[in-house]
């Protein structure tokens, strides 16, 4: 069994990396997640009795520290974007999500079932898990800290940042398509109930519950009769994670997208008073709280590559992967933006970094 006091010593390690690193790596291409997979790799090269990173020896542990992680980015993604929310604004992000998500999804699917000879529900699994950016990994290439004014966030950022809020709800139905293609061993009885449940009804649901949950706890953050409820005048940064939790929860009790709520809800918050400084404070207790399940969780993920965790990938797998990251979704992501709001330049960086 390992030393738990082991543990603790390298969770605080990891703690304060996640503070000092971002500031020695500012100005660098060298990201925190890099050096924390990096600094994973060397850890569990050292003759210390370290736990098991294998993530399916604890995957309900895994699963859930992931989950939570990527809930806290939601947050705090929702909470930077100073653009309001008006459609002819966000067309990239609409273009994003309308044809890349799908394209990539497909695209992906294609490769899988080819390259692999998986099965189609099993490659279009894998496809809808893949697609979405990763709103964690991408915080370095997103918008920075809430701010008073509506143009700061320049396209690519914003574009970026807004699109990662959403896909990864969004997959969703996608992920619940191949599960009842693989369910209904290749047939369409399941395409109705999909369409109306797991798309319309889940996504729905998820907007609605977010917008709901923003409205409320704005107006208690902001504008409650009795002082002591109004908390933007109390400066408790922690209430970020009350709204996330919350949001998340109820959604998920009435069925909806949770991971779509957290991010309505953070964009409902920060628009029922754009220039408060609570803003700030409650996206600088969420960025804080995302570093740290950040380093955490890619330390963990740099000693399971180091001890073997990639023993089975062949060229085969390492191809798919290049293809999604090095043609799939740049291709995809730029004939998205084609005609939109983007530059040609801009276009490049956002396929690119996509």
């Amino acid at each position: 069994m390992p030393n738990p006091d082991l543990i603790f010593a390298v969770a605080g390690v990891a703690a304060l990396l996640a503070a000092i690193l971002p500031r020695l790596l500012n100005r660098r291409a060298f990201s925190l997640p890099l050096a924390c997979l990096i600094g994973g790799a060397l850890l569990y090269l050292l003759p210390l009795d370290l736990p098991d990173p294998d993530p399916v020896a604890h995957r309900a542990l895994l699963e859930h520290a992931t989950e939570i992680c990527v809930l806290i980015s939601l947050m705090g993604a929702g909470l930077a974007i100073n653009r309001p929310f008006e459609p002819r604004r966000w067309t990239s992000t609409w273009r994003l999500l309308g044809w890349t998500l799908p394209l990539t999804v497909g695209a992906v699917t294609l490769a899988v079932h080819g390259l692999l000879g998986w099965p189609w529900a099993a490659a279009l699994l894998l496809g809808a898990v893949l697609a979405p950016t990763d709103p964690v990994l991408a915080s370095d290439v997103q918008v920075g800290q809430p701010v008073d004014s509506e143009t700061d966030d320049d396209e690519v950022r914003f574009t970026l940042t807004s699109e990662a809020g959403l896909n990864d709800g969004l997959a969703f139905p996608l992920v619940f398509a191949a599960i009842a293609l693989a369910s209904a061993g290749g047939g369409l009885e399941w395409a109705g109930h999909w369409a109306l449940v797991d798309l319309l009804y889940r996504c729905g649901a998820g907007v609605v519950a977010g917008l709901l949950a923003g409205k409320a706890l704005g107006r208690l953050f902001f504008r409650a009769q009795v002082s002591d409820l109004r908390l933007a005048e109390h400066r408790d940064g922690f209430v970020a994670l009350a709204a996330t939790f919350l949001a998340y929860g109820l959604t998920e009790l009435v069925h909806g997208y949770g991971f779509i709520a957290v991010f309505v809800t953070a964009c409902t918050i920060r628009a029922a008073e754009r220039t408060h400084g609570y803003n700030a404070v409650l996206h600088g207790f969420i960025e804080q709280i995302e570093r740290l399940f950040t380093a955490w969780l890619i330390l963990l993920l740099g000693g399971f590559v180091i001890t073997g965790g990639l023993a089975a990938l062949t060229w085969r797998g390492a191809a798919v992967g290049l293809l999604l990251l090095l043609v799939i979704r740049p291709l995809t992501g730029w004939l998205a933006t084609l005609g939109g709001r983007p530059g040609p330049r801009e276009r490049g960086v956002l396929a690119f970094f996509g």
